[in-house]
């Protein structure tokens, strides 16, 4: 894709670089996720500007996503609380599209993000929901109790692990995107609005 362009705008702090100017192996990740969703999400454009950290950061999301005992619909669910609790705008549209798309529910996502308490969850959910944003909002408050409700509503151990990997990490990456001000792309606002059969 040698004719490639980033957006210039996906954070407005720090340069995006030429997709020229990109490692070789970064470039392939790039024209990877720029086929499978048709768009380069805007986040790729921004770590771009420090090649090892978004080795770091995709290796980290990868196995997350990739090597967890949650479903995929579960850790966006706890990305957009999370998100949203941060006032994170970035990750509110761009997870909000993927929550839409794995629940296919269009307004789901909407509802996390405005306030999370109010989404059409299960129980078992909103224990792990209200779990994840405790440990954003007050980690030190997070105690054996927690992990204990989240035992009660049904979650595995190896589930309770992810739950709090994923709040860690989304954490990290909402305080990233606010301090470069990371945008989302146009893209994301639409996606998953229409239900799907």
């Amino acid at each position: 894709m040698s004719d490639e362009t980033l957006n210039t705008d996906a954070q407005r702090r720090f340069p995006v670089p030429d997709y020229d100017e990109i490692p070789a192996d970064l470039r392939g990740r790039i024209d990877e996720e720029t086929e499978r969703a048709g768009f380069t999400p805007n986040v790729f454009a921004a770590l771009a500007y420090k090649p090892s950290h978004f080795r770091a950061f995709m290796a980290f999301h990868d196995a997350l996503v990739d090597d967890t005992s949650l479903d995929r619909e579960e850790v966006e669910m706890i990305i957009v609380a999370v998100s949203g609790v941060n006032h994170c705008y970035y990750c509110n549209v761009a997870h909000g599209a993927l929550v839409r798309i794995y629940a296919k529910q269009p307004t789901l996502a909407d509802q996390l993000v405005a306030n999370y308490r109010q989404a059409d969850v299960s129980d078992k959910r909103m224990a792990m929901l209200d779990v994840a944003v405790k440990l954003t909002e007050h980690p030190t408050e997070v105690s054996e109790a927690d992990l204990q409700r989240l035992r009660d509503a049904g979650y595995s151990d190896d589930e309770i692990w992810d739950i709090g990997a994923v709040t860690a990490f989304f954490n990290f990456s909402n305080r990233m995107a606010l301090f470069a001000d990371w945008r989302p792309n146009d893209e994301f606002h639409t996606m998953g609005r229409e239900p799907r059969e």
